[in-house]
């Protein structure tokens, strides 16, 4: 009996071992199943790689660009100025002349011959009136005396006075002649560089040739002519009013600078079907690396911007609200921030306001940030020069 009450009783205390242990076995699975799940909610989103840059301060030179046409300080067009047979042809095409060298030469014996007539004829009309100026002193005697009459003097004095003029005439026509002479020989007006000889040795030149002998080009110093908007006019006239004002000149692509100059003046009235102006600057051109009709870029300094915060062009986004830069923060997460840019060449823009020297931005990858994305920096790709030296 004792044995049997002794079992009924243990029954409980079994179950409930059972039913504790079943319970652990639960709660062992569910932490299991959470201790698996947890990582997975846990885990941080994967940093975005970018390339960064640093604001920079520093004193920034504001430039216009516009582009420009190269002209020539002078160009004369090389013409006879008499009727003759060439000669002689004294220059090379493409030669560097000097103000009074001989470029060619008309047959000058025609025009020898007629100065030698002038010449001859003044000597003759001189013996004239010497035998004249004779007659009128003895005309002068013999009134005296009663044995002429006053009209007779005067007569002889007229014609004195005729030999007179006709020798003044005699010496205008040498002098014609002798200037006619001197035609013969065609030298260069001014310093330049010579073009295409467009008539050869034995033709007949004319001062009303269509073609001229050649073509004289003085390029040092140059001339750019180019335009900018009606809006740029008061900056660069605040600037000239400064002092003389800073012309650079680059090639087309607008990659290599050729020049350096000055800007002359503006013009005198706008365009009004572009609303533009016309400039004209001038370069010494010493080494005469820019050449008259040739295509330039003209970057005018308009002022420097003191101190200026700056970032590369291609940290700057356009958004519906205007230009904004993603700064990276100390702990490499980055914001939006909106700026106010002035661009000033294809590399540098000008923060106005918005950022401080020092920041960091990025410069590549902007398209997959969002605000408070975690970052990775990665340098910057090589330039195709770098690598090609590599």
């Amino acid at each position: 009996m004792r044995a049997l009450a002794k079992g009924r009783k243990s029954r409980p205390v079994v179950w409930a071992v059972v039913g504790l242990a079943a319970a652990a076995v639960v709660a062992g699975i569910a932490v299991s199943r959470l201790t698996k799940m947890q990582p997975a909610r846990a885990a941080a989103p994967p940093s975005v790689p970018v390339v960064a840059a640093t604001a920079e301060q520093h004193d920034v030179p504001i430039y216009y660009d516009a582009l420009g046409t190269v002209m020539a300080f002078n160009t004369v067009a090389i013409r006879a100025q008499v009727t003759g047979q060439i000669v002689s042809v004294d220059f090379r095409q493409g030669q560097d002349v000097k103000q009074g060298d001989v470029l060619a030469k008309i047959d000058p014996d025609p025009f020898q011959a007629a100065l030698d007539q002038a010449v001859a004829k003044k000597g003759e009309d001189q013996a004239q009136l010497i035998d004249a100026q004779k007659d009128l002193v003895r005309f002068k005697t013999l009134v005296l005396r009663n044995a002429e009459t006053q009209q007779n003097v005067d007569a002889q004095q007229a014609k004195v006075d005729q030999f007179k003029a006709t020798i003044d005439a005699d010496q205008a026509a040498i002098e014609a002649a002798r200037t006619q002479l001197g035609f013969t020989t065609i030298a260069a007006p001014i310093d330049g560089v010579v073009g295409f000889r467009q008539i050869d040795i034995g033709n007949i030149i004319h001062p009303t040739d269509a073609n001229p002998l050649t073509v004289l080009t003085q390029i040092k110093p140059c001339y750019a002519v180019f335009t900018l908007p009606q809006t740029d006019l008061g900056p660069v006239r605040e600037a000239m009013l400064r002092g003389p004002v800073e012309v650079l000149a680059f090639d087309q692509d607008n990659a290599q600078q050729l020049a350096k100059g000055q800007l002359l003046l503006i013009d005198n009235q706008i365009d009004q079907s572009t609303s533009t102006i016309r400039l004209k600057a001038q370069f010494p051109n010493a080494d005469e690396r820019l050449w008259p009709g040739e295509f330039v870029h003209v970057h005018t300094l308009i002022t420097i911007r003191k101190n200026a915060v700056t970032a590369p062009t291609v940290a700057v986004q356009r958004g519906p609200d205007g230009y904004y830069v993603w700064v990276i923060r100390p702990d490499d997460t980055v914001e939006q921030r909106p700026v106010q840019v002035q661009i000033v060449s294809e590399s540098t823009a000008v923060i106005r306001e918005g950022l401080s020297a020092g920041e960091r931005i990025v410069t590549d990858g902007q398209s997959r940030l969002d605000v408070d994305s975690h970052v990775a920096i990665r340098p910057a790709p090589a330039s195709p020069q770098h690598a090609d030296q590599g």
